[in-house]
């Protein structure tokens, strides 16, 4: 029997929308204002699933204490308060766009988690504006 257990998190960060390669004109006709130069700032929610076997000695498919402190080492102490575009690694070339950002997100979280575990992430943007990623 596979259950699903998810752990809601947030960071705040601030980035720019655009690709180097472009002109100003074709930035700002793609990204619109989120293409400006000096940055804008959202307040991401997360929510982190995973799904597995209940473990018969525990009752847990995964500690939700070990899911914590996965998505703080991996996601919140790397993102939270930073500038996406200059401070993380990971967009350094990519443009970080939600979708961007939740594949990267999900990215960390599976190279930690064994990978009997399925693994979904949900990254508002947001509340009207969401994502989500399975690794599909």
């Amino acid at each position: 029997m596979k259950v699903t257990i998810s752990r809601r998190a947030h960071f705040n960060a601030a980035h720019r929308l655009y690709r180097k390669d472009w002109s100003d004109e074709k930035n700002n006709l793609i990204f619109g204002k989120c293409n400006n130069p000096n940055f804008h700032g959202h307040n991401y929610e997360l929510i982190v699933s995973v799904t597995g076997e209940i473990d018969k000695e525990t009752g847990y498919v995964l500690d939700v204490k070990v899911l914590t402190d996965l998505i703080k080492e991996e996601v919140e102490n790397p993102f939270d308060h930073k500038n996406l575009n200059l401070d993380v690694p990971e967009f350094k070339d990519l443009n970080p766009t939600a979708e961007n950002i939740v594949v990267v997100i999900w990215n960390k979280l599976r190279n930690r988690l064994d990978l009997k575990f399925d693994l979904e992430v949900v990254l508002f943007e947001t509340p009207r504006n969401f994502v989500t990623y399975n690794g599909q």
